[in-house]
């Protein structure tokens, strides 16, 4: 089975009554809410050729909205990121976002039933869980009974203490970072500071820091050389894995993990399999920015995919830009070779600056042989983020989250594109532009096709580049992918100005590596891609050659037969 992924920013997915104000509040701007995503809108998605959904930004978080009929206060304003809040600055662990809910007082109710909706429409569910850090004014008001509070037991005399949930800067008081607007706010008390989440362990943190979240004490002692107190487990270990079982408990499929690389692998190794002999099934994706430790969170943490930004999207990203050759993407699968099945694929998430956008490449068709690769490439997930099929720009200013190229994830908004979805969640293409609409046919067909593939599913790879050093490499990439005598072949022309015109070889030893049977004649049928049928033919030295014409930012896939 493929694994593809649909990212959807819960908040923004769909707003019927809100505006677009800049720095708007709930009031002014509204939110999406978890009712939003009706059987309707679920069918539509995994009718796309999706597997999974991620729905990012569930559990509550710190915001500037209060709900005083739920009991529910605004945290301080010089402590949160945005008039909604950063969902990746967690309130409390064991609830949902308030912002999300029609009926707020029940909210887990109505998250619970989208769980089931997604179910119904065969979709797993993914939802963030978020171990490093929580928000500087965390409390728990929903956890179940006998469940020690985040601190309750803390020595807050002490910086570092195994037993400890945070860690300290004793004596000291937290002070707000220099550049933040505090006038006419009152006074934030927190006494001493806890150190920031982003490891940093002074009163003090900068703007530039994570500093509306505390870092979690997973035994690690950062200020006396990280030295590790694992025995016995650290009381945060505890702690943290209530809070995988509980949401584990409330039927979703998956965890995406924030920043999996920031807490000890060992925590992972110990965690995991515990959650397993309850969930068996239950999915772990970790974002991890360090390739030397891909294996260590393969083989210790058991997770079961890895984001695959420092490798796959760093350098497809410069390839679509023109600042790197297109020959790099083989150093992709020489740095992955006997891992590649567990990294997870994309080409945007909420992190990074949409395709549209004006700080990306501007026109996402000039970035379709870059889907074709990421849907073609490996055996592993793919991921799309919600409006990336449409053309979404990110463009707008919104609040917090400036003219940046990405979609806010900290403020209240309308996404242009999702005021499409219309007539109770149906979606009507007819309400898109002509160029939104064919971007979208073209991601359905890849995502269907890589869908319906066992070659896509199962085979190996071939990388052609190494038998076409006459090539244009610094634009066009060629490769195969095979199993059981049946050969898709992919060529890609990543040039955004320029038809390429070459002759492409099949070398005697591919043919035979991939099982082919030529015969001295080979012909290619075009499964995906607006091009004619092909033919190879024996170049005299047992070589298979063809004649292609690919036009500029295009991705093609034959049948080999």
């Amino acid at each position: 089975m493929t694994v593809s992924i649909y990212q959807v920013f819960t908040r923004l997915f769909r707003n019927d009554s809100g505006q677009n104000v800049y720095n708007g509040d709930l009031d002014t701007n509204g939110s999406s809410k978890f009712n939003h995503f009706t059987n309707e809108a679920l069918r539509e998605i995994k009718n796309m050729g999706f597997t999974h959904i991620w729905f990012t930004g569930v559990i509550r978080h710190a915001t500037f909205t209060s709900f005083p009929d739920a009991g529910l206060e605004a945290d301080h304003p010089a402590i949160v990121k945005g008039k909604a809040g950063s969902p990746y600055a967690v309130k409390d662990f064991f609830d949902v976002a308030p912002d999300l809910a029609e009926d707020i007082t029940n909210r887990m109710q109505e998250f619970e039933a989208l769980v089931k909706r997604c179910h119904q429409q065969n979709l797993k569910v993914i939802i963030d869980f978020v171990p490093n850090h929580v928000c500087r004014q965390y409390q728990s008001l929903q956890k179940p009974d006998g469940i020690p509070a985040l601190g309750e037991n803390d020595d807050t005399s002490m910086s570092f203490s195994p037993a400890n949930n945070f860690y300290y800067i004793p004596g000291a008081p937290f002070k707000i970072p220099e550049g933040i607007d505090t006038e006419g706010l009152p006074p934030y008390y927190e006494m001493p500071a806890k150190a920031t989440g982003n490891n940093v362990f002074a009163a003090q943190p900068s703007r530039t820091d994570w500093y509306e979240t505390v870092k979690l004490n997973y035994g690690v002692d950062f200020q006396d050389d990280n030295k590790e107190y694992f025995v016995p487990e650290p009381q945060t270990w505890q702690r943290m894995y209530e809070v995988l079982e509980f949401w584990a408990g409330r039927g979703i499929d998956g965890f995406r993990i924030d920043m999996a690389e920031m807490i000890p692998v060992d925590f992972w190794e110990w965690a995991v399999p515990r959650v397993r002999e309850k969930f068996p099934d239950m999915l772990f994706i970790a974002e991890i920015y360090k390739p030397h430790e891909y294996k260590k969170y393969i083989e210790r943490g058991h997770f079961d995919w890895l984001y695959d930004k420092e490798q796959f999207y760093n350098t497809v990203r410069a390839v679509i830009e023109g600042k790197t050759p297109a020959a790099a993407i083989s150093d992709i699968w020489k740095a992955q070779e006997g891992i590649e099945k567990y990294m997870l694929r994309f080409l945007e998430n909420h992190d990074e600056q949409r395709i549209a956008s004006e700080f990306f490449i501007g026109d996402p068709e000039k970035a379709i042989p870059a889907m074709v690769l990421t849907t073609t490439m490996h055996t592993g997930p793919v991921m799309v983020y919600f409006g990336q099929e449409m053309g979404e720009r990110g463009m707008d200013k919104e609040g917090f989250s400036g003219r940046d190229g990405k979609t806010t994830i900290f403020d209240y908004w309308r996404v242009e594109h999702f005021q499409k979805w219309v007539n109770g969640g149906k979606f009507d293409g007819e309400e898109l532009d002509e160029n939104s609409r064919n971007l979208r046919a073209a991601y359905i067909k890849l995502l269907k096709y890589r869908e319906n593939s066992k070659v896509i599913q199962t085979g190996g790879f071939y990388d052609l580049m190494w038998a076409n050093q006459h090539l244009d490499t610094n634009y066009i990439y060629a490769f195969m992918r095979h199993t059981n005598g049946q050969v898709l072949l992919v060529l890609l022309n990543f040039d955004v100005d320029k038809e390429k015109d070459f002759t492409l070889k099949i070398p005697s030893h591919a043919v035979n590596h991939v099982g082919l049977n030529a015969n001295n004649q080979l012909d290619a049928k075009i499964v995906y891609g607006n091009t004619s049928n092909n033919r190879f033919v024996c170049n005299g030295e047992q070589d298979l050659v063809a004649d292609f014409s690919l036009s500029p930012h295009t991705g093609f896939i034959f049948e080999l037969k």
